[in-house]
């Protein structure tokens, strides 16, 4: 039976929620404080993409990685249903790690519940031959990533019929009923909170964990999958992006500082990344990027629900990696 369903919060989890609504029939609103759909205000705007469900268990829960796994069969079909296959890349991803630190890598490698592929020096720089020559790396086939920013639009322009209320803050979230801004009221049959941490006032708990980027125009180094450095302070990571760029990232910061990247954290970031691909020292810095991620204290993610009111969140470094299995099992319960 057709719903009237008002979503709060368009990132990844709002957008795909939205989109997969609509095709199921059901009559959709969304709200989001964004000028525009490419205004990069949700978290979803400052991610890797990354599809690395099996890397992730270092430190996610046995519970997070099925849902990433799970996730990770489902991009496919979505990106082919919004008539963009190309936007997710499953060439696999690797595991860096320079011969000083190979002792501290294997004891990474040996938490993991699969042993990863190791590559002789010959067969890495086959995969990737801009690397630095003495790193040593391990495959892991299967994994991939997403084109974040180019999905997040294709999810909008391509929901049918859905009505998105941009520039607009959801100031109360009830069930059944959603007040803008303004004080006008959206009343529906089920309203749905995405926002991440634009709820925490509505769910104790929540905190933001801040995540840096930093954008590289990189002409010439041709990295095909994402890599990561397995490294005692500097857990690097290098994504690739389309027209030469690369994005470079780290492990989480504990802060809701949202002031921009330091210039240790650049230096640290930039210098972990030029060991990984030395050829990056040409490279030209396009910006970086900072933002919020929200978790709860046990960093797994969260359906609530009561009559008129879901709340999903907590996705924390995970929402691409994350939202097409939760937003599957929401369309479950919906329709159960």
């Amino acid at each position: 039976m057709s719903q009237q369903v008002v979503i709060a919060g368009a990132g990844v989890m709002g957008r795909l929620l939205a989109w997969q609504l609509a095709r199921a029939g059901h009559r959709v609103q969304v709200v989001d404080p964004a000028a525009h759909l490419a205004e990069p205000g949700a978290a979803s705007f400052t991610a890797a993409g990354m599809l690395s469900p099996l890397a992730e268990r270092e430190h996610a829960t046995p519970e997070v990685a099925a849902l990433g796994e799970r996730s990770l069969q489902l991009w496919p079909g979505i990106a082919a249903a919004l008539g963009r296959p190309e936007l997710v890349r499953s060439h696999g991803s690797l595991l860096l790690a320079h011969g000083s630190d190979l002792g501290a890598a294997q004891r990474v490698l040996a938490r993991l519940p699969a042993a990863p592929e190791p590559l002789t020096r010959t067969a890495l720089q086959a995969l990737e031959p801009a690397l630095a020559p003495d790193i040593r790396g391990w495959l892991l086939p299967g994994e991939g990533h997403v084109l974040p920013r180019e999905l997040l639009a294709a999810l909008a322009e391509q929901a049918p019929g859905v009505r998105w209320h941009w520039g607009r803050r959801a100031v109360s979230v009830q069930p059944h009923r959603l007040a803008l801004d303004d004080g006008s009221p959206l009343d529906a049959d089920l309203v749905i909170d995405t926002r991440g941490l634009g709820a925490q006032r509505d769910q104790p708990g929540l905190r933001g964990v801040r995540g840096e980027l930093i954008w590289l125009h990189a002409p010439g180094v041709g990295l095909q999958r994402p890599v990561r450095l397995l490294h005692p302070r500097h857990r690097v990571y290098l994504v690739p992006r389309p027209g030469d760029l690369i994005v470079v990232g780290a492990s989480e910061i504990e802060s809701e500082d949202r002031s921009p990247v330091s210039l240790r954290s650049a230096v640290e970031l930039m210098a972990a990344a030029h060991s990984v691909l030395p050829a990056l020292a040409e490279a030209r810095i396009v910006h970086l990027d900072v933002n919020l991620r929200p978790a709860f204290a046990d960093h797994r993610p969260r359906i609530e629900r009561e009559p008129g009111l879901w709340r999903l969140n907590g996705l924390y470094r995970h929402g691409w990696l994350l939202a097409p299995a939760l937003a599957e099992q929401a369309l479950t319960l919906l329709h159960a």
